[in-house]
């Protein structure tokens, strides 16, 4: 495995998927002695789930009440 120029790396899939690093995981670089460990981040804000939530509240504009959405999911 390589540092690009950039200073990233890729983290393999196994060890994606294996520790939960998902998009937009806040991770820390922790020093042991010699070595550096990756560690997910204390969670310091709202989750991932939060932000897009609070990013889509509102953007809805279906024009049609929720009684007339209900009746079209339930149309065969």
């Amino acid at each position: 495995m390589r540092v690009t120029a950039k200073g990233q790396v890729t983290i393999p899939v196994e060890l994606r998927e294996r520790f939960g690093f998902l998009p937009d995981t806040e991770v820390d670089f922790v020093v042991e002695g010699g070595a550096v460990r990756l560690v997910r981040a204390e969670r310091a804000g709202r989750s991932r789930g939060e932000r897009a939530v609070a990013l889509l509240r509102g953007r809805a504009r279906a024009g049609m009440t929720t009684d007339e959405i209900l009746a079209l999911t339930r149309e065969p």
